[in-house]
């Protein structure tokens, strides 16, 4: 029972936090009516009679008017438009209808609720249309405080309280537009970045498992014509086939762990794809097949760590990636020996990647393009310069 009570309290508490954050708003709202507190003062001194009582009933009237109509049209607030215009110019009218019934008991300080109805307009409205509604109100009230008789001895300008009250609501309107408007692009570009995300697996999947797939139907064809001509060459056929297969499965499983960027297939497709776009001719060996899984990760760094190096110092035309069964060699036409001087923190890395596995690094000047040479085995330990 009791972990049933739990189950409910924590699925409830979801949709208990946005009828809180309504309270909360309501609250906010409600407790500027204190402000009411002189209009009621002077309705409720008056004499008795139908001026008083009707400026009481059009006072709390007021008060519970301009509460429901921010509970019913806050809503405006976030989509800078008005939730339901007639019902806000309908609550407008009210609202003004009222004020005027609490005039004949409350006399002057009934100018204390238009600043109530500058903010209501305000906040019901299209904010181009509240101002053309608010700044009426203003000179309204400015010209009436003005002009009625007994009214004059105001010592503050009423319309600067409508003015006050207007911008005040404007401002937090604007603010909570913008915050909106901020939530609104953080969901597309999440939304977007799960498009590229996928976009993304799609082509690496298609890349990672095109080639490795291909060979294994290959492979398994002459497998099948072998089993009775030459048995031992089919079952080292059928051996390959499933050493493929469990690679392209590795393969998948570390793209879709978003680990493609040390996977030697993923690597070999962006160093083309970089030498290309830095107008350097790309001679790049898709013999994956013949790398030991155990040893592709490491291959991928070095096939990473060479190009970069090849785009961005070697000021080469050239480049060359050779890949077997136990080593990768990247080659460029490039400044050559200059580049052996660009020991960095990369390959200072990969070269701490080989120790840990011990392999060796050889770095130096490239036989057969006479730039720079980055080779990586692991079929021996430590590491020179040619």
């Amino acid at each position: 029972m009791t972990h049933n009570l739990t189950d409910v309290s924590t699925k409830a508490s979801p949709s208990a936090a946005p009828m809180l954050r309504q309270r909360a708003a309501v609250f906010w709202v409600a407790i500027w009516l204190v402000f009411l507190g002189s209009p009621l003062q002077a309705i409720w001194n008056h004499p008795g009679g139908w001026a008083r009582d009707l400026g009481l009933v059009c006072l709390f009237g007021y008060a519970a008017t301009y509460v429901g109509m921010f509970a019913v049209l806050r809503l405006s607030w976030r989509t800078q438009e008005s939730g339901n215009p007639k019902l806000a110019a309908g609550g407008l009218l009210l609202l003004a209808a009222m004020l005027a019934g609490t005039a004949p008991a409350a006399g002057s300080s009934c100018l204390v609720l238009v600043a109530f109805l500058g903010a209501a307009a305000m906040f019901s409205l299209p904010l181009p249309w509240g101002w053309l509604v608010v700044v009426p109100i203003a000179v309204g009230t400015e010209v009436s405080a003005r002009l009625v008789p007994g009214w004059q001895d105001q010592q503050w300008g009423p319309a600067f309280s409508v003015l006050f009250a207007a911008v005040a609501v404007f401002g937090v309107r604007l603010a909570i537009g913008r915050n909106v408007a901020l939530l609104q692009a953080r969901e597309r570009l999440a939304e977007m970045a799960v498009e590229e995300e996928r976009a993304r697996m799609t082509r690496d999947l298609h890349d990672i498992l095109g080639h490795s797939l291909t060979v294994i139907t290959v492979k398994a064809e002459l497998a099948g014509r072998l089993v009775a001509l030459d048995p031992d060459r089919a079952e080292r056929e059928i051996d390959d086939v499933e050493r493929l297969a469990r690679d392209a499965l590795a393969d998948v499983r570390a793209t879709i762990q978003g680990r493609r960027e040390i996977t030697l297939p993923s690597e070999l497709i962006n160093a083309r794809s970089a030498l290309a776009a830095a107008d350097i001719d790309a001679d790049v060996s898709q013999a994956v097949d013949e790398v030991h899984s155990r040893d592709r990760e490491l291959f991928a760094w070095a096939v990473r760590e060479g190009v970069t190096n090849v785009v961005r110092h070697s000021k080469a035309t050239r480049c060359r990636v050779r890949l077997t069964a136990t080593s990768v060699e990247v080659h460029d036409d490039g400044v050559g020996e200059s580049a052996t001087a660009l020991d960095g923190h990369g390959l200072a890395g990969l070269r701490e990647r080989v120790r840990r596995v011990g392999g060796l690094m050889t770095t130096g000047r490239s036989p057969d393009l006479g730039g720079f040479c980055l080779r990586v085995s692991t079929d021996g330990g430590g590491d020179v310069e040619l």
